[in-house]
């Protein structure tokens, strides 16, 4: 088992502080049904959906006409403070037009509704409730929509809600857009959701943006398959969320090269969350740099899941010190799964103290990877009895390695009962680890049907070493077929073992379509550092008269400790010339029981009239056998205690 410190964790939803926003809506005066919206005229909701209030047709714009258009600064071209005293200028002329407007508003509302629907909207705008409220309720009573809707915004300001919606309904009814689009959401937040709908569905048949990322919203919650409509037509529109949650709704669908448009559009408008998906997308097909480019932009748009994955993409550059800092202020963000990297990463750097930190700040913000990375580190550190407590901490939360961790620890102390239920549920879990484990601990017991069940779960979700242990029980029963699939199935994934043994079975079937595949894996095996197959390799290389390559692969695995590689090693340098050299080997070989070396040193001892150490050798060789070896040390023995007692 091994420190996980996490990868990109799946993202939640981000709500858009834009989302449910109604805008003004503006009328004209000579035709109050006419309905323009109009960002400019913004007044200030406390409450969650962000209303805008309506205004007839921009009288600013009236009053502007003739004025001379004032060329702004370049970019770039402020040094001298000269946008900046454009900018004040133009502010000037901004608030001297305005009062120049309000009065003619001011003048006229007594008799003109109109121009007290635009004063009221004005005043609204300003913040100034209390002066509005009038020009807009005799407006309103008037019959002009707008007002009607303005009135609505005002009194919902003022938390009178339900008076606010009755004249939003009132204006709605008439036309309005912005008007639906709010009686919509007070009706959702009322419970009323078919009321709801409908207002919502007007406001987006008119082509309020609002209005139609509201209605998807609500559709979407009740798994509607029209909600794709709508926040596509919101998206369109150029509404961020409604283009975000369209991508997710994309990609859950399975339809990734779908949903990244999508993300594109609402993170090129500074959507977070929809830079970290593409982020995430893009790293999945292995453009990381791009993908490095919308993490970086939405974590410094305070999304700490982008800046803990732009943490291990620095990390797995080999920018360590740069994925600190990330991981750093997304940790301090609260994100577990960067709390838990950091103090992998001290744990590498052999900053223990600053790993059981970070550790204990991953658990301190729910992540109880956290805990289980505790166990591992006081294992580690021989602290049985503090790594158990937090195995046990994170394994009653659900953590499923920590569950196995638990069943180990317990298992190698000797209890078996107290190990056996933690395997199974970290293996109902899907630990692979845990099924496998629970495989050994049942054919420990003889339980050999119930150690194949769980040997064959575990090698369904790709364990090698328990397609191993299926290997070795059908080839043993005499089902090669089965035996050589299983074989095959550990080798693909890494089991040195594996590919030895599917080596000598297919050798030993002795048919030429294997082998190319006989070579391929003995190959396998012996670069993976198979002792067995580098012996074999290095035969089959002698047989073909290849010595340097017998040579190599002798000397590798008999400098690993095989003593089969060192007695060949030992007869390939004596056929070269090298009997000095082969007698290291052979002396090695011996030494670690092999009984024809043993033999052949005593025979070499002999010939050179050395014949207290032949014997010396050849009762070794007599206990180590095999039974031609012993005999034929027996024989020599004989000849050699003729000639000493001679």
């Amino acid at each position: 088992m091994s420190v996980i410190a996490g990868g990109v964790a799946g993202v939640g939803h981000d709500d858009d502080p834009h989302a449910g926003r109604l805008p003004l809506q503006r009328a004209t005066g000579t035709s109050p049904s006419a309905d323009l919206t109009a960002a400019d005229f913004t007044a200030a909701d406390p409450s969650p959906a962000d209303l805008r209030a309506e205004a007839p047709l921009d009288a600013l714009a009236e009053s502007r006409a003739g004025v001379a258009e004032t060329v702004p600064a370049e970019a770039g071209d402020d040094t001298d403070g000269e946008g900046s005293r454009f900018r004040s200028f133009e502010s000037a002329l901004e608030a001297r037009e305005e009062a120049a407007l309000e009065a003619r508003y001011r003048l006229a509302a007594e008799e003109d509704p109109g121009a007290g629907s635009l004063l009221g909207a004005l005043l609204l705008r300003r913040g100034d409730l209390d002066d509005a409220e009038p020009y807009l309720r005799r407006a309103a009573a008037s019959g002009i929509r707008a007002a009607a809707n303005n009135l609505g915004v005002l009194l919902h300001q003022r938390g009178h809600r339900d008076e606010a919606a009755g004249w939003w309904r009132t204006a709605a009814v008439a036309g309005s857009a912005p008007a639906a689009h709010a009686l919509g959401l007070h009706l959702r937040d009322h419970g009323d959701e078919p009321g709801s709908e409908y207002w919502l569905h007007q406001a987006a048949e008119q082509g309020h943006t609002g209005g139609a990322y509201a209605l998807a919203d609500l559709l979407e919650h009740r798994r509607d398959e029209r909600a794709g409509r709508w926040f596509r037509a919101a998206a369109e529109a150029g509404h961020r969320e409604a283009a975000y949650r369209l991508g997710r709704l994309r990609e859950a669908a399975g339809d990734a090269p779908g949903a990244e448009p999508w993300y594109r559009q609402a993170a090129a408008r500074g959507h977070a969350g929809a830079a970290l998906r593409l982020g995430v997308q893009l790293e999945r097909r292995g453009e990381r740099e791009e993908a490095a480019r919308w993490y970086r932009q939405s974590a410094q748009e305070g999304e700490p899941q982008a800046a803990c994955a732009l943490g291990f993409l620095l990390r797995d550059s080999g920018d360590e010190v740069g994925a600190a800092d990330w991981w750093r202020e997304a940790a301090d963000a609260g994100d577990g799964n960067a709390a838990n990297a950091l103090g992998a990463l001290h744990s590498s750097w052999g900053e223990t103290e600053m790993a059981e930190q970070w550790y204990r700040t991953a658990l301190d913000a729910g992540d109880h990877n956290g805990a289980f990375n505790l166990g591992l580190l006081c294992a580690a550190d021989g602290r049985e009895a503090q790594a158990e407590q937090w195995y046990r901490r994170a394994a009653y939360a659900g953590h499923r390695d920590a569950s196995n961790a638990l069943a180990v620890m317990l298992l190698q102390r000797g209890d078996t009962p107290g190990a056996e239920p933690w395997f199974s549920k970290a293996a109902e879990a899907g630990s692979v680890d845990a099924a496998f484990n629970l495989g050994i601990l049942h054919a420990g017991r003889g339980e050999q049907h119930r150690a194949q069940e769980w040997y064959a779960r575990a090698a369904g979700q790709g364990h090698a070493e328990a397609a191993l242990q299926l290997a070795v029980a059908k080839e043993r029963r005499g089902d090669l077929g089965a035996a050589a699939t299983r074989y095959r199935q550990a080798a693909e994934r890494g089991s040195a073992e594996a590919a030895f043994r599917l080596a000598v079975l297919l050798e030993q079937g002795a048919e030429e379509r294997f082998a190319e595949e006989v070579e391929r894996w003995y190959a396998a095996a012996a670069e993976a550092g198979h002792h067995r197959a580098q012996v074999r390799v290095g035969v089959r290389a002698a047989e073909r008269g290849d010595t340097d390559a017998a040579e190599h692969w002798y000397r590798v695995a008999a400098e690993g400790g095989s003593r089969s590689a060192a007695f060949n090693l030992g007869l390939l340098l004596a056929r070269e010339g090298s009997e000095s050299e082969a007698m290291l080997w052979y002396t090695r070989a011996a030494d670690a029981g092999h009984g024809r070396a043993a033999l052949r040193l005593g025979l070499i001892a002999a010939r050179r009239g050395d014949l207290l150490l032949a014997r010396k050798w050849c009762e070794r060789a007599g206990e180590y056998g095999p039974d031609g070896v012993a005999e034929r040390a027996a024989r020599l023995l004989e000849a050699l205690q003729a000639d000493l007692s001679a």
